[in-house]
Formats: structure tokens, sequence, C-alpha cells
């Protein structure tokens, strides 16, 4: 695979509370986790994002044969919409410890996490409605975009649509809280 100038490793940053990004390396998900947690939150949510075998094809047709997927990305845009993400989750969860989102990109095959977003809080309610937030707007704001490929052929995901701003993405129906 061709490197675009990513990270060879993915590293958590040497201070703040955000650790955004891109890459082609895997994601190091313990690592994730284990910077998210702070001594004033007792909550951290991970979401990760696994390459599964079956998708629908751009017919709408169930498929059970997805071989790998292939992810692309406006590179200059991915990090800066990112910390767009993180800064509403932040308006709108002011108790929020710290927030982790990075995507990868490149050939994953089944099993290979692609995306990871997670979020600490004080309190479980607000970790989880953050991050349901957070990865719901990465996944439609953010311009990485996936191709799905088949034994005879490949299609773009669903995802491969008009891009939404984040400050109008809703918070879901099921995962809001009080605060």
């Amino acid at each position: 695979m061709q490197s675009h100038g990513y990270d060879a490793s993915v590293l958590p940053p040497d201070s703040g509370d955000e650790w955004l990004g891109l890459t082609d390396a895997a994601l190091p998900i313990g690592a994730i986790y284990d910077w998210c947690v702070r001594p004033d939150c007792g909550a951290v949510v991970l979401f990760s994002g696994t390459v599964r075998d079956h998708a629908a094809d751009a017919d709408g047709v169930e498929r059970q044969d997805v071989q790998y997927l292939e992810y692309e990305a406006y590179d200059e845009m991915v990090v800066p919409k990112l910390a767009e993400i993180a800064a509403e989750t932040r308006a709108r969860w002011s108790e929020v410890g710290r927030i982790a989102m990075i995507h990868r990109v490149g050939r994953l095959e089944l099993g290979e996490s692609s995306v990871v977003c997670a979020v600490s809080a004080p309190h479980r309610p607000q970790a989880f409605v953050a991050a349901r937030f957070a990865i719901d707007a990465l996944k439609v704001s953010v311009p990485v975009w996936k191709r799905e490929v088949w034994p005879e052929g490949s299609d773009w995901g669903t995802n491969a649509a008009d891009l939404v701003d984040v400050a109008d993405v809703p918070v879901s129906a099921s995962s809001e809280v009080d605060t």
C-alpha cells in the first residue's frame, strides 16, 4: 500500500484532552482506552467500527461476500473536522474529559478496526451520549469514504454521500440524557 505521509504508528498527544487522527496503521485500541482514563472521570466509552463480511451493494441488495474494504479520505480536512466534532461534543456536554477519534485509510481486512471513538466523562450517561454523538457526527461529516470489495467487483459504501455540518447532527433519540 502506498503511504500518503501518515504516521507509521498512532501515538497519543503530548498534552491536551483530544487525540484526533488519520492513519494507515493499525489502531491501538488498548492505548486509546488507557489514554482516555482520567482520575476525575468514572466512565470511558469506546466504540470500534470493524470490517464485517456483509453490506448492501449499490442496488440495496444485502451481500454476504465482502472480501475487504478500502478507505479513502480528503486528508487535509479529516483532523480539522474531527476537531470540530470534539468542540461540538464539548459544547453539548461540558463535563466530557477526553475525546479520541482516529480513522484508518487504505485496505482493511475482515475484523480489522477502521475507526475508534472514545470519550471519558465523570458519569456513564454523559460518556455514552457524547460518544454516540461523536461517532454519529464522524460518520456523516468527516470526508472519509469506503469501498466495499466483493469477488467480482466493488461499490462505494452508503456513506459516499454529501457531508453534513457538525452543528446539524442531531443527538440520537436513544441516547438523550439529562445533564
